[in-house]
Protein backbone atom coordinates (compact mmCIF):
# COMPACT_ATOMS: atom_id res chain seq x y z
CA UNK A 1 0.00 0.00 0.00
CA UNK A 2 1.50 3.56 -1.49
CA UNK A 3 1.53 5.88 1.76
CA UNK A 4 3.84 8.47 0.00
CA UNK A 5 4.11 10.52 -2.99
CA UNK A 6 7.58 12.08 -3.42
CA UNK A 7 7.99 14.93 -5.82
CA UNK A 8 10.77 16.05 -7.98
CA UNK A 9 10.20 20.09 -8.66
CA UNK A 10 11.83 21.50 -12.01
CA UNK A 11 10.22 19.89 -14.61
CA UNK A 12 7.38 17.94 -12.55
CA UNK A 13 5.59 20.69 -10.65
CA UNK A 14 6.97 23.41 -11.93
CA UNK A 15 6.79 24.31 -15.25
CA UNK A 16 10.36 25.25 -15.99
CA UNK A 17 10.29 25.93 -19.62
CA UNK A 18 7.53 28.52 -19.56
CA UNK A 19 9.39 29.93 -16.10
CA UNK A 20 12.69 30.10 -17.76
CA UNK A 21 11.32 31.69 -20.76
CA UNK A 22 9.51 34.32 -18.77
CA UNK A 23 12.01 35.15 -16.50
CA UNK A 24 14.85 35.98 -19.20
CA UNK A 25 12.47 38.16 -21.31
CA UNK A 26 12.27 40.13 -18.16
CA UNK A 27 15.58 40.27 -17.14
CA UNK A 28 16.37 41.60 -20.59
CA UNK A 29 13.84 44.14 -20.45
CA UNK A 30 15.04 45.44 -16.61
CA UNK A 31 18.41 45.59 -17.79
CA UNK A 32 18.10 46.73 -21.52
CA UNK A 33 20.93 49.25 -20.77
CA UNK A 34 23.80 47.11 -19.94
CA UNK A 35 22.39 44.27 -22.82
CA UNK A 36 21.84 46.92 -25.58
CA UNK A 37 24.30 45.91 -27.55
CA UNK A 38 22.74 41.94 -28.85
CA UNK A 39 19.27 41.63 -30.01
CA UNK A 40 16.73 40.85 -27.30
CA UNK A 41 15.52 37.36 -29.10
CA UNK A 42 18.74 36.55 -29.81
CA UNK A 43 19.43 36.93 -25.82
CA UNK A 44 17.35 34.82 -24.86
CA UNK A 45 17.24 32.52 -27.64
CA UNK A 46 20.92 31.54 -26.45
CA UNK A 47 20.48 31.65 -22.67
CA UNK A 48 17.94 28.83 -23.15
CA UNK A 49 19.96 27.00 -25.20
CA UNK A 50 22.98 27.25 -23.07
CA UNK A 51 20.81 26.71 -20.01
CA UNK A 52 20.14 22.98 -21.23
CA UNK A 53 16.90 22.99 -19.38
CA UNK A 54 18.81 23.26 -16.23
CA UNK A 55 21.31 20.93 -16.78
CA UNK A 56 23.68 23.66 -16.94
CA UNK A 57 24.85 25.91 -13.89
CA UNK A 58 23.64 29.32 -14.63
CA UNK A 59 27.21 30.93 -13.91
CA UNK A 60 28.77 29.25 -16.82
CA UNK A 61 25.60 30.27 -18.77
CA UNK A 62 26.16 33.94 -18.32
CA UNK A 63 30.47 33.63 -18.34
CA UNK A 64 29.82 32.20 -21.86
CA UNK A 65 26.89 35.09 -22.33
CA UNK A 66 29.15 37.63 -21.85
CA UNK A 67 32.41 36.45 -23.66
CA UNK A 68 30.00 35.98 -26.75
CA UNK A 69 28.24 39.32 -26.90
CA UNK A 70 30.56 41.36 -25.15
CA UNK A 71 28.18 42.45 -22.45
CA UNK A 72 28.50 45.60 -20.75
CA UNK A 73 27.57 43.60 -17.73
CA UNK A 74 29.62 40.80 -15.50
CA UNK A 75 28.19 37.31 -15.37
CA UNK A 76 28.34 37.47 -11.29
CA UNK A 77 25.84 40.47 -11.48
CA UNK A 78 23.51 38.41 -14.71
CA UNK A 79 23.68 35.67 -12.00
CA UNK A 80 22.76 37.44 -9.02
CA UNK A 81 19.88 38.96 -10.73
CA UNK A 82 18.40 35.17 -11.89
CA UNK A 83 19.10 34.56 -8.17
CA UNK A 84 16.78 37.12 -7.11
CA UNK A 85 14.54 37.31 -9.53
CA UNK A 86 13.65 34.29 -10.90
CA UNK A 87 11.51 33.17 -7.79
CA UNK A 88 8.80 35.98 -9.47
CA UNK A 89 8.47 34.31 -12.95
CA UNK A 90 7.64 30.68 -11.40
CA UNK A 91 4.93 29.35 -13.06
CA UNK A 92 2.99 25.97 -12.06
CA UNK A 93 1.94 23.03 -14.09
CA UNK A 94 -2.09 23.01 -14.21
CA UNK A 95 -3.55 21.12 -11.34
CA UNK A 96 -0.57 21.23 -8.93
CA UNK A 97 -2.82 22.91 -6.49
CA UNK A 98 -5.73 20.50 -6.46
CA UNK A 99 -3.22 17.55 -6.70
CA UNK A 100 -1.60 18.08 -3.65
CA UNK A 101 -5.22 19.21 -1.82
CA UNK A 102 -6.29 15.82 -3.01
CA UNK A 103 -3.16 14.12 -1.91
CA UNK A 104 -3.39 15.60 1.44
CA UNK A 105 -7.25 14.88 1.88
CA UNK A 106 -6.38 10.94 1.33
CA UNK A 107 -3.72 11.33 4.12
CA UNK A 108 -0.74 10.68 1.81
CA UNK A 109 2.52 12.01 3.38
CA UNK A 110 3.97 14.03 0.78
CA UNK A 111 8.02 14.80 0.08
CA UNK A 112 9.94 16.76 -1.95
CA UNK A 113 14.11 15.93 -3.51
CA UNK A 114 15.29 18.37 -5.58
CA UNK A 115 19.00 18.86 -7.08
CA UNK A 116 20.16 22.35 -7.24
CA UNK A 117 20.68 25.24 -4.70
CA UNK A 118 19.33 25.12 -1.52
CA UNK A 119 18.19 28.81 -1.08
CA UNK A 120 17.42 29.02 -4.67
CA UNK A 121 15.03 25.66 -4.80
CA UNK A 122 13.31 26.61 -1.83
CA UNK A 123 12.62 30.17 -2.95
CA UNK A 124 10.54 28.73 -5.82
CA UNK A 125 8.82 26.27 -3.72
CA UNK A 126 7.57 28.93 -1.65
CA UNK A 127 6.99 31.23 -4.74
CA UNK A 128 4.20 28.18 -6.18
CA UNK A 129 2.91 28.70 -2.59
CA UNK A 130 3.42 24.61 -1.79
CA UNK A 131 6.25 24.68 0.54
CA UNK A 132 3.32 23.84 3.13
CA UNK A 133 1.84 20.86 1.86
CA UNK A 134 5.54 18.27 2.27
CA UNK A 135 6.23 16.26 5.25
CA UNK A 136 9.78 16.86 4.06
CA UNK A 137 11.93 18.65 1.69
CA UNK A 138 15.58 17.45 0.54
CA UNK A 139 17.78 20.06 -1.64
CA UNK A 140 20.75 18.21 -2.92
CA UNK A 141 23.13 20.90 -2.19
CA UNK A 142 21.80 20.64 1.26
CA UNK A 143 22.01 17.20 1.61
CA UNK A 144 25.58 16.67 0.04
CA UNK A 145 24.58 14.40 -2.11
CA UNK A 146 22.00 14.91 -5.58
CA UNK A 147 19.62 12.24 -7.56
CA UNK A 148 19.87 9.82 -8.96
CA UNK A 149 22.08 8.97 -6.10
CA UNK A 150 19.93 6.31 -4.12
CA UNK A 151 21.02 7.53 -0.70
CA UNK A 152 18.67 11.15 -1.30
CA UNK A 153 15.96 9.01 -1.87
CA UNK A 154 16.90 6.89 1.26
CA UNK A 155 17.33 10.05 3.64
CA UNK A 156 13.84 11.11 2.11
CA UNK A 157 12.38 7.35 3.00
CA UNK A 158 13.45 7.75 7.04
CA UNK A 159 12.18 11.21 7.43
CA UNK A 160 8.76 10.03 6.41
CA UNK A 161 9.25 6.69 8.36
CA UNK A 162 7.67 4.36 5.55
CA UNK A 163 9.60 1.49 3.98
CA UNK A 164 10.19 1.85 0.13
CA UNK A 165 7.89 -0.27 -1.34
CA UNK A 166 5.18 2.36 0.13
CA UNK A 167 6.56 5.26 -1.23
CA UNK A 168 6.09 6.49 -5.20
CA UNK A 169 8.36 8.72 -6.85
CA UNK A 170 7.36 11.34 -9.17
CA UNK A 171 9.60 12.90 -11.39
CA UNK A 172 10.30 14.33 -15.76
CA UNK A 173 14.06 13.32 -15.70
CA UNK A 174 14.14 9.65 -16.62
CA UNK A 175 18.33 8.72 -15.29
CA UNK A 176 17.66 11.18 -12.10
CA UNK A 177 14.39 10.41 -11.10
CA UNK A 178 13.24 7.08 -12.19
CA UNK A 179 16.16 5.28 -12.51
CA UNK A 180 17.55 7.10 -8.81
CA UNK A 181 14.71 6.47 -6.96
CA UNK A 182 14.01 2.71 -8.51
CA UNK A 183 17.27 1.80 -7.33
CA UNK A 184 16.14 2.92 -3.95
CA UNK A 185 13.16 0.68 -3.93
CA UNK A 186 10.39 3.41 -4.70
CA UNK A 187 8.03 2.19 -7.20
CA UNK A 188 7.89 5.63 -9.95
CA UNK A 189 6.06 7.51 -11.39
CA UNK A 190 7.49 9.14 -14.94
CA UNK A 191 5.71 12.83 -15.84
CA UNK A 192 7.10 12.23 -19.35
CA UNK A 193 5.31 14.94 -21.76
CA UNK A 194 6.15 14.19 -25.21
CA UNK A 195 9.06 11.81 -24.60
CA UNK A 196 8.79 7.75 -25.67
CA UNK A 197 8.91 5.38 -22.58
CA UNK A 198 11.68 3.59 -21.81
CA UNK A 199 9.64 1.00 -19.88
CA UNK A 200 11.75 1.53 -16.08
CA UNK A 201 8.98 3.88 -14.58
CA UNK A 202 5.95 1.80 -12.84
CA UNK A 203 3.95 4.38 -14.76
CA UNK A 204 3.83 7.29 -16.70
CA UNK A 205 1.78 10.47 -16.61
CA UNK A 206 1.07 13.48 -18.99
CA UNK A 207 -0.77 15.74 -16.50
CA UNK A 208 -0.73 16.32 -12.96
CA UNK A 209 -4.31 14.79 -11.95
CA UNK A 210 -3.37 11.86 -14.23
CA UNK A 211 -1.09 10.61 -10.93
CA UNK A 212 -4.36 10.45 -8.73
CA UNK A 213 -5.99 8.29 -11.87
CA UNK A 214 -2.57 5.73 -10.99
CA UNK A 215 -2.88 5.69 -6.84
CA UNK A 216 -6.24 4.91 -7.06
CA UNK A 217 -5.68 1.97 -9.91
CA UNK A 218 -2.67 0.81 -7.34
CA UNK A 219 -4.81 1.08 -4.98
CA UNK A 220 -7.62 -0.77 -6.51
CA UNK A 221 -5.30 -3.69 -6.90
CA UNK A 222 -3.72 -3.59 -3.94
CA UNK A 223 -7.16 -4.33 -1.68
CA UNK A 224 -7.96 -7.35 -4.45
CA UNK A 225 -5.12 -8.68 -3.97
CA UNK A 226 -5.50 -9.07 -0.13
CA UNK A 227 -8.88 -9.93 -0.16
Amino acid sequence: MIKAVLFDLDGTLLNRIASVEKFINDQYKRLSKELEMVDESDYCARFIELDNNGYRWKDEVYKQLVEEYQLAITSDELLDDYLEFFQFHCIPYEGLRDLLLSLENQNYLMGLISNGRTDFQLKNLQALGIEGHFDSVHISQEEGVKKPDPEIFRRALGRLNVQPDEAVYVGDHHENDIIGAKSAGLKTIWKKGDQVSEGEESASVHSLLDILLVLDEWKAQCKKMHS
